[in-house]
């Protein structure tokens, strides 16, 4: 399960920016997860809950926000949704897409300070 690798990397790099910003405790890490990133965003969660124990996101939520997978078509000049498993042709006028315009993120949104 890869997911374990990602949550813990994501709760070092939470932990850093939370330093670099003087606080020592963090109470949610928001993420933004595509749709064709290969990542489960439940397994995500299970895994930042096993990865947090013991460090400064020990009391830390996971909030997962998750991007669809949109591409472009040039001729149409629209984006429409890629699904999953991706196909790439244009619903309207049924031509390919090379343009994949969101869906392959993996980023943290956002961190939040434990008030007292």
């Amino acid at each position: 399960m890869h997911e374990l690798s990602i949550a813990t990397a994501i709760i070092e790099r939470a932990d850093a920016l939370a330093r670099a910003d003087g606080t020592d405790a963090v109470s949610k890490v928001t993420v933004r997860v595509g749709e064709l990133s290969g990542v489960v965003p439940d397994a995500l969660g299970f895994a930042f809950e096993v990865a947090r124990d013991g460090t400064t996101l020990a009391g830390a939520h996971l909030v997962v926000e998750q991007i669809p997978a949109q591409a472009w078509c040039g001729p149409c000049a629209e984006e429409f949704s890629v699904g999953m498993p991706p196909f790439f042709w244009c619903p309207r006028c049924d031509q390919p897409s090379n343009d994949l315009r969101s869906g392959r993120e993996l980023e943290i949104a956002g961190i939040e300070p434990l008030t007292a």
